[in-house]
C-alpha cells in the first residue's frame, strides 16, 4: 500500500473512531479536521482502554497504518 493510500485508509478509520467511540472514549478530545499519523496515534490508547475489543481492533488498525513502512 502507498503511503497515499496508506493516508486515506487512516483518515477513515480515525473517522470511524470518533463516529463509534466519541461518546465512549473519546468523549475528552476533538476530532481533527486534517488527521496526522500523530493525531491518531493520540487516540488509540483510549480505543483500547474503554473501546472494548472492537474498539482495540480499531485502535490496531490505526497503528499498523501509522508505524508501515514509507
Amino acid at each position: 500500500m502507498q503511503r497515499s493510500e496508506r493516508l486515506v485508509e487512516l483518515e477513515r478509520l480515525y473517522r470511524q473512531a470518533f463516529a463509534d467511540y466519541g461518546p465512549i472514549a473519546l468523549w475528552n478530545l476533538s476530532p481533527a479536521e486534517q488527521p496526522t499519523p500523530a493525531a491518531a496515534l493520540a487516540i488509540t490508547a483510549a480505543l483500547r482502554t474503554h473501546g472494548a475489543m472492537s474498539g482495540r481492533r480499531l485502535a490496531e488498525a490505526i497503528e499498523r497504518l501509522c508505524r508501515a513502512p514509507d
